[in-house]
């Protein structure tokens, strides 16, 4: 492994290969010992605030049009406001766009922070945006001078979900940090910001690949035996490993080979456990549960959000699945990076694909009675900008928003957030913040106070002691 600030974090080899019989193992197997049950959350919730057991963040990826969306400004200029309309919404004087109708019979639930801004911190590319709005942490010179093709380090901050798997306690059959469907960006554009970097690939999440053409067939790497292997022969290939691994106990002074250790021992446990696979079936939820959030994968994603918070998985993180059509209607890399058609795309395919599963996430929560100890999070690498037409979409004609760092919104619900509320404003034509401004340091503080992570201090992979996080504070208003 790498120690220099500027060695990449070799995300593609943090596989490793179990002796025979078995495939490379993608991602970190988070640790199984003492599930996070009904004592310990007591325990945690018993001071004077609730304290949410889980999270949820949906991610959308490429950067959603606040302006489009939750932060609409309908006095501004047509050349900004674009075509769309604000409509009322189950939150009294809290606005949302028309093409949300699902979100705005949830939006009591909601709590919008709309003065969120980068402070010109940021490179203006989704690199750096990945980075800052995933970990809390400002973007280094290193991402100014390579742009996007800045790959994740091993020195880097660590994600908030590997922050949460490393402060919780290790659950019983499940990682403590899940990502599907897919590792972001990968394996072209690999995205920082999404691992545990310098907290150790023991923190990493468990990553998850999701199709869009077959919405309910998520693939767990890490879980799969190849061919006719049974759990016998696991278990004797693991009598040969430990063979292997005490004649090389010399080596073990490397962090790699440490790191390779605690990989091996995870993914045995997690192999052998029924429960981790049960937690995966999708078909076991009621039909009707399953109509609700819809057939596509962002639909059977939050679903399988919902279902594994309800496991007692302490963070999830759901990234938006590319659509390989809307790129070339939006030049949007098939996300929300609409720099062309940018209404129609949002009308037609991204507000619809969000909508209905995201509002049938808030209500499935709160009928379970699940909301206030699940902190549900929307996030997204920058905002649009506000002026319509990018020059490399032809401009005005192109109907298309370029990227803007410089404001951007973010939804909360649930975890202790007080519903139906505005945090914060951005200025009357939505591109700089005016009230209230707050950077990602902001949300990722409120984030780990609403998990009742109050302790911020940690250790590096060589054993040194750091504080995860110095700037910010908590919004403590929102709760």
């Amino acid at each position: 492994m790498p120690n220099s600030a500027n060695a990449p974090l070799p995300v593609d080899r943090r596989a490793f290969l179990v002796a025979g019989g078995l495939s490379y193992f993608g991602a970190n197997l988070a640790g199984p010992a003492l599930a996070l049950g009904a004592g310990t959350a007591d325990a945690i919730g018993s001071g004077q605030r609730k304290i949410a057991k889980s999270a949820i963040m949906i991610w959308l990826s490429g950067g959603a049009s606040h302006i489009d969306t939750w932060d609409m400004k309908p006095d501004a200029p047509l050349e900004y406001r674009g075509e769309f309309q604000p409509v009322g919404t189950s939150a009294p004087g809290i606005e949302l766009c028309e093409h949300l109708p699902h979100l705005a019979r949830q939006a009591h639930h909601l709590a919008i922070v709309r003065s969120q801004g980068d402070f010109h911190r940021g490179t203006g590319d989704h690199h750096a945006g990945y980075y800052t709005n995933l970990t809390g942490h400002s973007p280094d010179p290193t991402f100014h001078r390579l742009l996007n093709a800045r790959t994740p380090y091993s020195t880097d901050w660590p994600s908030m979900a590997s922050v949460v798997a490393m402060k919780r306690p290790p659950h019983a059959s499940l990682p403590n940090a899940i990502t599907l469907p897919q590792k972001e960006g990968a394996p072209e554009y690999t995205r920082p910001g999404q691992f545990a970097a310098r907290l150790g690939i023991e923190y990493d999440p468990l990553f998850v690949d999701g199709f869009r053409d077959k919405p309910l067939d998520f693939v767990v790497p890490a879980l799969a035996l190849q061919g006719k292997t049974t759990r016998e022969q696991l278990a004797s290939r693991r009598e040969l490993l430990s063979a292997i691994d005490r004649a090389e106990r010399q080596a073990e002074q490397s962090p790699a080979v440490a790191d390779y250790r605690k990989h091996q021992q995870k993914a045995f446990s997690l192999l052998t456990s029924r429960e981790t696979k049960s937690a995966f079936d999708l078909q076991a939820e009621p039909e009707s549960v399953r109509q609700q959030y819809g057939n596509s994968i962002t639909g059977t994603s939050l679903l399988m959000a919902r279902r594994l918070v309800e496991a007692g998985v302490p963070f999830v993180t759901v990234f938006w699945k590319e659509d390989k059509e809307l790129d070339k209607l939006c030049k949007s890399g098939g996300g929300w990076d609409t720099h062309g058609n940018n209404f129609n795309c949002l009308k037609d395919r991204l507000l619809p694909e969000f909508d209905k599963p995201f509002a049938a996430l808030l209500d499935d929560l709160h009928q379970r009675g699940m909301l206030e100890e699940t902190l549900v999070i929307v996030s997204s690498e920058m905002g649009r900008r506000p002026k319509i037409g990018d020059p490399r979409s032809g401009g005005v004609t192109g109907a298309g928003r370029d990227h803007w760092t410089h404001a951007q919104s973010t939804l909360l619900a649930g975890g202790g957030i007080r519903g139906g509320q505005v945090f914060g404003s951005s200025d009357k034509l939505a591109e700089y913040p005016k009230d209230n401004p707050v950077g990602a340091e902001h949300i990722a503080r409120t984030v780990f106070y609403s998990l009742g992570i109050d302790d911020l201090s940690a250790k590096d992979r060589e054993g040194r002691p750091f504080q995860l996080m110095e700037e910010g504070r908590v919004l403590t208003e929102l709760f």
